[in-house]
This record gives structure tokens, C-alpha cells and sequence, in this order.
């Protein structure tokens, strides 16, 4: 059995990639929604929820997942 060195970004399945493809579209105006909701009502759940959406967009930019 050959085992692969090193994945590309074709090696995912359909499914992983449509669903990445999707939170592409969708985080950066989840973010600033959610920026701008947590300067004009700040509570924890806001500002941890700001912190998840801004390390998915990270993420999804550096292309580390």
C-alpha cells in the first residue's frame, strides 16, 4: 500500500471541500457582524464567539486547515 507524502487540497472529499468553500464566502461578514455587535453590546459570549470567528478566518486565510 503507497502512502502519500503530502496532501493537497484535491485529496479532501467533495463534501469538506464545498463546506470550505462555503465558510470562505461567509466568515468575513459573520465577523464583522458579530465585531460590531460586541462594540455596542459587549458580553463574554460575544467576545469568545468574535475570538472563534477571527481564528477561522485565520485559518481559512494562512489555508492551515
Amino acid at each position: 500500500m503507497k502512502r502519500r507524502k503530502f496532501i493537497t487540497k484535491y485529496s479532501y472529499t467533495p463534501w469538506y471541500r464545498t463546506t470550505r468553500r462555503v465558510c470562505e464566502q461567509l466568515i468575513l461578514p459573520f465577523t464583522i457582524f458579530q465585531l460590531i455587535r460586541t462594540i455596542f453590546i459587549p458580553t463574554v459570549f460575544d467576545v469568545l464567539l468574535l475570538a472563534v470567528f477571527i481564528a477561522i478566518a485565520i485559518s481559512i486565510y494562512f489555508e492551515v486547515v
